[in-house]
């Protein structure tokens, strides 16, 4: 992104942050002016270091996680964060159509946050790097309370640019666009219950595919061929409160549906319960389903356009089984609280009309993903 591309973004975001501030301020006017309005606070001071291991259909991805959170003058928040995979890729992808192969993936963000009464405005930027593909993000969000602090709107817009190299292939380049916008609304229903809406629409454009995927056209394989362009929709619905002293519960339900006429649904329902003062802990089931893109195919019985094989586009589904253990190592209070966490997660992906061409069944695998970190507020 050039000189001039940045100020224009910076231009634009000024003048949406004043947009948001003015139709916020207009809602919540009345509600400020009584001076009932409670001062947003900004995310705790925080550092978090993180391990995580993700294996599963064949493809391995291990690495450490950094974040590290510290607030100026109780006005602004400076984020720093680090993000590591090393990947060992074996996939039925690869392993069907070209060799395993090693790679390391590094990310990088920065974010700021800015509180300003009851708004809390917040602007990032990430960077990840791997040896066939680089993207570039910028990330910019504002949520505003408004009556008293029992509703929560937010507003955000995301804008990325990828570059697609191809290993043993100097000649291949390409690159992908995409923008993301997304509102939200979150309201306190009762001292126990809140609820959630949050609707996203993303609109992505150039390569949308993989240099290594092929595809199947009577049971020949040919390169896989996507549109160059794909919009995408999302809302999700989100409800929690407290059963019991100790005990919460909450149930998530998100649909998407896009331009290649693939429709997910996602379902969520979870239980966290303290014991004591030291131990929290959280379990969750979710399961996802998807239909097929409209030029997804197994094995084409015919030439078109556009044909893919990626199973990501097939008909299939997903259910996940996690759990999470928090535990408080020492605590003083208005100082400083040091955690240890463990998070575990079983997922169990069933394709019902992707064929692992080596046996000539429907394809299936389980994933499991781990995590250990350690956090502290200061």
């Amino acid at each position: 992104m050039g000189a001039t591309d940045t100020t224009k973004w910076i231009t634009w975001l000024r003048w949406l942050q004043r947009a948001v501030g003015a139709l916020l301020g207009v809602v919540g006017g009345g509600v400020i002016s009584s001076g009932t309005a409670q001062a947003v606070d900004l995310p705790a001071d925080s550092a978090e270091a993180l391990m995580h291991v993700y294996d599963g259909g064949g493809v391995r991805a291990t690495g450490p996680a950094v974040l590290v959170r510290k607030s100026l003058a109780d006005k602004v928040s400076l984020t720093g964060s680090y993000y590591v995979d090393m990947v060992s890729n074996a996939s039925i992808d690869v392993v069907t159509t070209a060799s395993p192969f090693k790679e390391k993936r590094q990310e990088f963000g920065l974010g700021i946050d800015h509180a300003y009464r009851d708004s809390l405005i917040r602007l990032s930027l990430s960077t990840s790097d791997e040896p066939d593909y680089k993207s570039r993000s910028l990330n910019f969000d504002t949520s505003q309370d408004v009556f008293g602090g029992m509703t929560t709107v937010s507003l955000g817009f995301s804008r990325g640019a990828d570059k697609v190299y191809k290993h043993a292939d100097p000649n291949f380049f390409d690159t992908a666009k995409n923008w993301k916008y997304r509102v939200g609304v979150t309201q306190i229903l009762t001292p126990r219950w809140l609820a959630s809406v949050n609707a996203e629409v993303v609109a992505d454009n150039g390569f949308l595919g993989s240099p290594y995927r092929a595809a199947r056209v009577f049971g020949a394989l040919v390169p896989e061929r996507n549109p160059r362009t794909r919009t995408g929709r999302a809302i999700k619905f989100h409800v929690a409160g407290d059963v019991a002293t100790g005990t919460a519960v909450h149930a998530d339900y998100r649909y998407f549906w896009d331009t290649w006429a693939v429709k997910g649904h996602t379902f969520e329902l979870g239980l966290s319960r303290r014991f004591g003062e030291s131990f929290l802990i959280d379990s969750y089931l979710r399961l996802y389903s998807q239909s097929k893109a409209l030029f997804y195919s197994d094995n084409a019985g015919a030439e078109t356009v556009y044909v893919s094989r990626n199973r990501q586009l097939s008909d299939y589904s997903n259910q996940a089984l996690g759990f999470k253990v928090a535990y408080t190592m020492k605590k003083v209070p208005g100082k400083y609280e040091v955690k240890l966490n463990g998070a575990y997660e079983l997922v169990n992906f069933k394709f019902n009309d992707f064929t692992d061409v080596r046996t000539n069944a429907l394809y299936k695998y389980r994933a499991n993903v781990f995590q250990v970190f350690v956090s502290t507020n200061y």
